[in-house]
């Protein structure tokens, strides 16, 4: 079940991230869950929070701004399930317009997921822009004309 979340998702997602994020052994560690935390209450003041609910078990979520899908991140054991898929959906619903995405040039396992779900490459950087100065692309979904 899809649902907007709440100022009492924000721990849950924060430690979801961690797990999540911690999969891609070629990142630095960088925040600990609290900055995490306190990040995400910052940024679902200005985006919209989903949240993707199992059992009663936060197993996924996505912040969505007005052009930018900022997260989409699910809890490892649940990957390859048509979580992701639907947060994705939700986004592309939502935002009937387009938006853009950021990924880590190394996130082949987001990349394929992406371009599968119609996204295209656009930019290519080094990395310079983001924390982890690790290389990155930028990925778009504009609906079909």
């Amino acid at each position: 079940m899809i649902r907007r979340g709440t100022e009492d998702d924000l721990v849950p997602i924060a430690e979801l991230y961690e797990r999540s994020f911690g999969t891609l052994a070629f990142l630095p560690v960088l925040h600990t869950v609290e900055e995490h935390r306190n990040w995400f209450t910052t940024v679902m003041e200005r985006d919209e929070l989903w949240v993707y609910e199992e059992d009663e078990a936060l197993v996924g979520f996505m912040m969505l701004g007005e052009e930018v899908l900022e997260y989409i991140f699910l809890e490892p054991r649940v990957f390859r399930r048509g979580i992701g898929t639907a947060l994705l959906e939700l986004a592309k619903e939502r935002r009937p317009a387009g938006f853009t995405l950021w990924t880590f040039q190394q996130n082949e396992r987001a990349r394929a997921f992406y371009e599968r779900h119609g996204l295209e490459a656009i930019r290519f950087t080094d990395g310079e822009g983001n924390e982890e100065r690790t290389p990155d692309v930028q990925y778009a979904w504009r609906p079909a004309p």
